[in-house]
């Protein structure tokens, strides 16, 4: 019997995050200093060291960056091959998810995608992203 895939562990500084996702929007960090986005979430910003960041709302839209395709399983409840990414927003953002819906061979560089919820049994909606219509 195959293990099922572990929870995230949300966290005070991630919860906004989570919160958002069960409501279905993606939100990221932007600090009010240098107004980057910040992901993964931090409790200082990375460029500047501000220590004022904000949950944003942002589009869900972007553009593959760069990818990878993962042939071995590392963690229980995700089947190889998957393929992991960073994402460009057109916010200016960069993020990091995988990219399901299609077949992994499919996945290219400039790739538009956008974001989807999925429902993770027993935990609720975690963000993937598809390609985009």
């Amino acid at each position: 019997m195959d293990r099922p895939r572990p929870f995230p562990a949300p966290t005070p500084l991630t919860e906004p995050y989570w919160t958002a996702c069960r409501r279905g929007e993606l939100v990221l960090q932007r600090c009010s200093g240098c107004a980057r986005f910040v992901h993964f979430p931090e409790p200082s910003c990375p460029f500047c060291g501000g220590a004022e960041l904000t949950y944003e709302p942002v589009s869900g839209r972007g553009r593959v960056h760069t990818f990878s395709v993962v042939h071995r399983a590392f963690l229980p409840g995700f089947a190889p091959p998957y393929v992991v990414a960073w994402i460009d927003l057109p916010e200016g953002a960069r993020v990091f998810g995988d990219v399901v819906g299609c077949p992994p061979e499919e996945v290219r560089i400039g790739m538009p995608v956008r974001v989807a919820f999925d429902e993770l049994d027993g935990f609720g909606p975690i963000p993937h992203w598809r390609p985009a219509a």
